[in-house]
């Protein structure tokens, strides 16, 4: 629910995450600390706060959570019959990660969701019964549900970080921005039917199918890609980071649900991507203290730098809905005393929205943030 209803009460700043009042005992100004509902599309609260919010010791359940994907080795690095790791899930998305290091020996069919694969390394190809798609660094491969496919990786080192969705996979509506923001729908990427050598056909081909959290195959004595050609609004497709067009305020850092890139059922997949930095003189720059009081958040960076620092690439994190995440308060000061150093940010992260708790798998347990 939008409210124009706000009250100010204390020490606050006239706008929002600029100029904030001060000074705190440390002698930096307070800490803006949001909270918010639906993500950040419903009503808020900016707390002015003396102290870094983020400095808690936790037990149990609720707490962060952090992991290096190059820590986690799932069943497909060394077994080409293998699946990928397990991450995140609940009842309308599950993360997993694959390290496949050979094509895979049996084409594969999800009728349990949808499918979306950012190629955090590696390139290779998917064969899908629509046509081949090739990937590389920086690329989602979407794969709806019930497409017959298959990952053929290519020499090298891959890690593919999966999003599987319940509910179907679309693009938001972007109102006021037109059809061409954030991205043209021109630069995705669908496939065009292949023929298939005949002559070199097996006499049989593995399909594992994934039904109701369970594989079974089925086998058939012709190439499962045999499709000439296609029409319609249902297909696989692939999108590179580098084609997003990120939307941005001069005055004011926008949120990630201004980046929201698709959308399921309960799961929003969000793209932060290089931008040149907020120019108004004021405007903090460093994304503010956040609770985020109806989804958990699960980010990957997959590069860049942020204030000249690279970041750590492959570092995964889970942040539970209510539960105080950010920046470091040194990020903060140093981008404020470095104001003019740094025209940029050029961080690229790719973060999942859960509206529904998520469970950690296994794996997972043993990685406090």
């Amino acid at each position: 629910m939008r409210s124009l209803i706000q009250f100010s009460k204390g020490r606050t700043s006239r706008q929002a995450h600029r100029d904030l009042p001060g000074p705190a005992p440390d002698g930096s100004p307070l800490k803006d600390d949001e909270l918010t509902r639906g993500g950040f599309d419903g009503r808020e609260a900016v707390l002015y706060r003396a102290n870094d919010p983020t400095v808690f010791r936790a037990e149990g359940r609720f707490r962060s959570t952090t992991a290096l994907l190059s820590d986690l080795k799932p069943s497909d690095l060394t077994d080409p019959r293998g699946q990928a790791q397990r991450l995140h899930y609940n009842g309308d998305v599950t993360t997993w990660l694959s390290r496949r290091s050979e094509p895979m020996p049996f084409f594969r069919r999800n009728v349990d969701g949808d499918e979306c694969w950012f190629v955090h390394r590696g390139t290779g190809t998917v064969e899908t019964e629509f046509g081949p798609l090739t990937y590389e660094p920086g690329d989602y491969v979407v794969i709806p549900k019930a497409i017959t496919h298959r990952f053929v990786v290519d020499p090298g080192e891959t890690y593919l970080f999966g999003i599987e969705t319940v509910g179907e996979m679309r693009a938001p509506t972007y109102v006021g921005l037109g059809r061409h923001a954030p991205f043209d729908p021109d630069v995705i990427r669908v496939p065009d039917p292949q023929p298939v050598d005949s002559a070199a056909a097996a006499a049989e081909y593995e399909i594992a199918v994934k039904y109701d959290g369970e594989y079974s195959a089925i086998f058939v004595d012709h190439h499962p890609c045999d499709v000439e050609g296609w029409k319609g609004d249902y297909f696989p497709f692939a999108f590179n980071i580098r084609d997003w067009n990120v939307v941005m305020s001069d005055s004011l850092h926008l949120p990630p649900s201004m980046h929201v890139f698709l959308v399921a059922e309960g799961v929003n997949i969000i793209n932060l991507l290089p931008r040149p930095f907020e120019t108004v003189e004021g405007v903090e720059r460093i994304p503010w203290y956040h609770r985020n009081a109806d989804y958990d958040e699960v980010a990957l960076i997959h590069g860049g730098n942020s204030l000249g620092r690279p970041m750590k690439a492959g570092l995964i994190s889970h942040d539970p809905q209510g539960i105080h995440h950010g920046f470091p308060d040194r990020a903060r000061i140093k981008a404020r005393r470095e104001w003019d150093e740094h025209a940029r940010i050029e961080w690229e992260i790719i973060m999942v929205e859960a509206a529904r708790p998520l469970k950690l798998d296994p794996v997972l347990l043993g990685s406090p943030a």
